[in-house]
């Protein structure tokens, strides 16, 4: 099985949903669209499964131009962020219904209805109605219900952001070895740059419609084509310094210098962007090679088990990830530490001129 989007655009009136996007997934493969919300996710996976059909482009099926071909005529399945169910059908009868429309024989529909129900961990819950169960077994009687069909091609839009932090980390690593184990064409949606980089496999950053960048998942992690995919890719959004290179050393924020070392030598003298992102922002010293700066807390604010320090150096603002939970009082001094080593260097462009990653 082979899925193929060729320079796909979608327009609705004067507004264009998608702009001239292409990818190409092989059987088997794993790509994960990652983008905030309104960046035309949903809208390239209602395209896959033939819901919409494009203003140009083409789908293309293992090597059949499928364009306008309707889901039903499709082997096609789909997982949405809301937990869709039969409120009316017992879990076993809202996983078999699919089967029930292939007319699959009673015995046949059983066994694999137990099978997959076994696998998201749902069998013992097969005689309750969906309103007996938690958020998050709807949601797996929901995937159950995708998964059963064996489709050729399985779309999952945020299938796991309305569920709580410890069931979105179990079922995320569940899914991964369930696809690993599946020959279909599975595409992730995600506003998650962490659930993305769980998911692995290739990936896909969209912006208002658009396609940034693709390729393998941790390499575009480690070599953001720009500063736009930097942000999307980072939670926070990457730190974006402006700065300047000037022979052996380099400046920022005016009164911040280090000498250039490591993936920055060679550089042209010029101005540019210096990128880091929040967690390679510290609050001591951990290397010989750690620039000290002063800056006053804008910001103290909680994300679990983490603490996101929003800070103001001049002009300058940066946010940085702190382990724990902690209270800073606005306007307090604080001290931090930056490696030359994290760092990315962007052109004024916003194109990435090196990685802290290049080899």
């Amino acid at each position: 099985m082979s899925l193929t989007l060729e320079s796909v655009t979608k327009k609705v009136g004067r507004e264009t949903h998608l702009d001239d996007i292409s990818l190409d997934m092989a059987s088997g493969s794993r790509i994960t669209l990652l983008g905030r919300t309104l960046a035309g996710k949903t809208s390239i996976l209602r395209q896959m499964a033939g819901l919409d059909r494009p203003t140009s482009g083409r789908i293309i099926e293992n090597q059949k131009d499928v364009t306008g071909v309707p889901v039903r005529k499709r082997s096609i399945a789909m997982v949405y962020q809301q937990f869709i169910n039969y409120p009316s059908f017992t879990v076993f009868d809202n996983i078999a219904s699919p089967l029930k429309l292939m007319k699959m024989s009673k015995p046949d529909i059983e066994k694999k209805v137990k099978q997959t129900a076994a696998m998201l961990h749902v069998d013992p819950l097969l005689d309750r109605l969906p309103a007996e169960l938690s958020g998050g077994q709807q949601q797996r009687v929901a995937i159950a219900r995708a998964l059963v069909k064996d489709a050729d091609i399985l779309l999952m839009d945020e299938p796991l952001v309305n569920l709580d932090y410890k069931l979105r980390e179990e079922l995320r690593q569940e899914l991964q070895v369930i696809f690993d184990n599946r020959d279909a064409v599975v595409v992730y949606t995600t506003t998650e740059p962490g659930e993305a980089l769980t998911m692995g496999g290739n990936i896909a950053v969209l912006h208002q419609g658009r396609i940034l960048q693709t390729g393998p998942t941790i390499d575009v992690y480690r070599e953001p084509g720009s500063i736009e995919v930097a942000e999307i890719f980072s939670d926070p959004p990457v730190n974006c310094v402006r700065g300047t290179i000037d022979g052996d050393y380099a400046y920022f924020d005016g009164d911040v210098t280090f000498p250039v070392s490591g993936h920055l030598k060679g550089l042209e003298t010029g101005s540019y962007f210096f990128g880091v992102r929040s967690n390679h922002l510290y609050l001591k010293k951990r290397d010989p090679r750690d620039i000290e700066i002063k800056a006053r807390v804008d910001l103290s604010e909680i994300n679990g088990s983490e603490t996101f320090v929003h800070i103001i150096r001049g002009e300058t603002k940066l946010v940085l990830q702190e382990e724990g939970v902690h209270n800073r009082s606005i306007d307090d001094e604080l001290l931090f530490y930056i490696n030359p080593n994290k760092l990315f260097v962007f052109e004024r462009s916003g194109r990435l001129v090196v990685s802290p990653f290049h080899s």
